[in-house]
């Protein structure tokens, strides 16, 4: 089964990276666990993304489109990162996401979703 691991955003990962010591460190920490991710074969995709002060909406409503522009509000609503896992159900995802490291300094969240997969489109 595919899962998306989100991380959630933070006021702190809202206002950018900054290269400090600690943060240095986290990162370290990061690596690591990726390492293990690939090494077991899970990990399919990985990305940081930049704060949404950096970022565009795209508001629909029938045929107009609305662009709307950055920072969005509130920093736990949106997403400041992401894994795509091939795991062989949730319980392994749980188990994969109880190892990570925390991705932000202070409380943090991170989220699985499971991918539709073709058997449950039929």
């Amino acid at each position: 089964m595919r899962v998306m691991v989100l991380v959630k955003a933070t006021a702190d990962s809202e206002k950018g990276f900054d290269p400090t010591p600690e943060a240095m460190e986290a990162m370290q920490a990061m690596d690591k666990f990726n390492d293990e991710l690939v090494a077991a074969g899970i990990r399919r995709a990985v990305g940081g993304l930049k704060p949404s002060s950096e970022a565009k909406r795209i508001a629909f409503d029938g045929q107009s489109r609305t662009v709307i522009d950055g920072p969005f509000d509130p920093p736990g609503e949106l997403v400041a990162g992401f894994w795509i896992w091939e795991v062989k159900n949730m319980d392994e995802a749980v188990a994969w996401a109880r190892r990570c490291p925390n991705p932000m300094p202070g409380p943090s969240e991170i989220e699985i979703r499971p991918f539709y997969e073709a058997a449950d489109l039929s």
